[in-house]
């Protein structure tokens, strides 16, 4: 984005979770009701220590309300339900935009071999090194309310942060002892490769064709967002996102039924 077009940042005052986080939570987050006790405790736990150590920020003249960053955080702290807040440490700060953003400038177009530089809309950022997460807040809450369209924009982004935390934007975040690495590599490669050739792959979307750290992004989308569809049809890349996020959302989901808000 250009200079221009930005304004100073609000910073908001860091603190935990506020008094009001619960009817927060329970009117905005509706995969809420999903989880049990210990998961509700882990996740509520997470995201107070996001608030209390991370910046967050607001632009372009954006108030930043508690019920904002409480909604962001505890998507955030559901994230890292089976990682710990340590696998964040790359993001420095959040920064909330009031909708989506505009890039411009000429990049490849839809068709192989094309440019384009029409206006492309930008629902979220995640910069490198220690860098903030930028995320639209009308998408945030958006999928915060109907998780299970697949799609979340803080989901998204801080995959991608968690991507970054070897330095490297691969697709393959540090794999912990309970992964096998090498059927992480054997089953993304496969279906990344197959999105690339044109294959559908539903329920991931076509964007994680773009590159490996897209395709890590978009699958995490899928594995919150749309678990069940995801273990139907991605057996074992659900797997594979099972054993790293240390998490089963699918089970979570047959267990619960629909959620529930406000």
């Amino acid at each position: 984005m250009s200079a221009s077009r930005q304004t100073a940042p609000v910073f908001h005052r860091r603190h935990g979770l506020p008094d009001d986080w619960l009817d927060v939570v329970e009117a905005d987050l509706a995969v809420w009701s999903r989880l049990d006790a210990e998961e509700r405790d882990t996740v509520a736990a997470n995201a107070d220590w996001l608030l209390r150590h991370k910046h967050w920020e607001a632009s372009f003249g954006f108030e930043l309300t508690d019920a904002m960053t409480v909604v962001i955080a505890m998507q955030a702290g559901l994230l890292v339900l089976g990682l710990g807040v340590d696998e964040l440490r790359e993001v420095s700060a959040i920064v909330v935009y009031p909708s989506a953003m505009q890039s411009r400038g000429e990049r490849a177009g839809a068709i192989p071999g094309t440019v384009t530089d029409a206006p492309l809309p930008i629902l979220g950022e995640a910069h490198e090194r220690r860098g903030p997460v930028l995320v639209a807040w009308d998408q945030a809450i958006a999928a915060a309310r109907e998780p299970d369209h697949g799609h979340d924009v803080v989901l998204h982004e801080l995959a991608h942060k968690l991507d970054m935390v070897d330095h490297v934007a691969d697709g393959s975040p540090l794999l912990h002892e309970r992964v096998d690495a090498r059927r992480w590599f054997e089953v993304c490669r496969e279906v990344f490769l197959a999105m690339q050739a044109g294959v559908d792959r539903s329920p991931l979307d076509p964007y994680g064709a773009t590159n490996p750290a897209e395709f890590f992004a978009v699958a995490t989308e899928a594995f919150f967002g749309a678990p069940i569809a995801l273990a139907t049809h991605e057996p074992e890349l659900f797997g594979v996102l099972r054993d790293y996020y240390g998490q089963d959302p699918a089970e979570r989901r047959r267990r619960a039924g629909p959620p529930t808000s406000g």
